[in-house]
């Protein structure tokens, strides 16, 4: 009879257990289906559209007005490297800004982002500080225009024909092509040669006569010497007395010519005034060196 009983009483301590451990399970899972159920989804799904829709608005404003200010500067007949720079930076600042636009929409503060943002952007500014002064001065070069395509220019020890005008870097071709490649910020920062700047030049050539010499006749030869073929008549030709130097009468053979012709003209002025001063017996003093035998 106590056996029966404590069977009883078992089974009436398992069955309240059962009962417990369905009821927390029932708990459990209104619990979750009230915290589902409180989820705003049509919200999450209509701010996720509006961000789509903001992200696609936002890139057909960035490359429309992108086009528009490239274009613009190409009206205003600014450089094309630069016009484009203007169009790419327009298009990447609105694209910023839309993303910016995006994220407040999800409820995120942007304020803090904002702020990040600006100190990421002055770490890089600080780690970019020699590309950023070459792109200034990139933007510089285009703008002002101190020398363009082609020009021949000296400039930080360097010397060549411009083959490319860069944002970052300027590209030149030397006589005997050789490239070199010369930061902005030391092109801007130098003086600036350039040499094929103007249209016309004027070709210098020095020569020295002997002190018995006439000035009058040598004057006149040389600049008789000073007809050549590519040679300009105005301005006329001249034979400038520089000096009295120690041991010859100094005179400079000035000749104008169109630039892209002054090397052969330099030379064929050279060997004419030297062919006229030996026509006309006029001699030309140059070092010599006496050696004395011993007896």
């Amino acid at each position: 009879m106590d056996e029966q009983k404590i069977q009883e009483a078992t089974e009436i301590i398992q069955d309240s257990n059962s009962a417990q451990v369905a009821n927390d399970a029932v708990n459990q899972v209104s619990g979750l289906w009230e915290k589902v159920s409180s989820l705003d989804f049509i919200g999450y799904a209509f701010n996720v559209v509006c961000v789509i829709g903001v992200l696609i608005i936002g890139y057909c404003v960035a490359k429309l007005l992108s086009r528009f200010t490239t274009k613009a500067c190409t009206r205003a007949k600014l450089d094309e490297t630069l016009s484009t720079f203007f169009g790419r930076t327009v298009f990447w600042l609105i694209l910023v800004i839309v993303m910016i636009a995006c994220l407040s929409i999800f409820g995120i503060e942007t304020t803090s982002l904002a702020a990040v943002v600006g100190a990421a952007g002055l770490a890089i500014g600080l780690a970019f500080q020699g590309t950023l002064s070459n792109l200034a001065a990139g933007v510089m070069i285009i703008v002002f225009r101190p020398f363009k395509l082609h020009d021949f220019i000296t400039v930080g020890g360097q010397s060549g024909s411009v083959e490319v005008i860069d944002l970052f870097t300027t590209t030149l071709v030397t006589l005997d092509n050789r490239v070199i490649i010369v930061p902005n910020s030391a092109v801007s920062s130098a003086t600036i040669e350039n040499v094929t700047g103007k249209e016309i030049r004027r070709v210098d050539v020095n020569v020295g006569v002997a002190y018995s010499t006439n000035i009058a006749k040598a004057r006149e030869t040389i600049l008789k010497g000073c007809k050549v073929e590519g040679a300009l008549e105005d301005p006329a030709p001249s034979a400038y007395l520089l000096e009295l130097g120690p041991s010859s009468i100094l005179f400079s053979a000035r000749v104008w010519c169109k630039t892209a012709d002054y090397w052969g003209v330099r030379e064929r002025v050279t060997e004419n005034v030297k062919n006229e001063l030996d026509a006309a017996g006029i001699e030309i003093p140059f070092q010599q060196i006496v050696v004395h035998e011993k007896k």
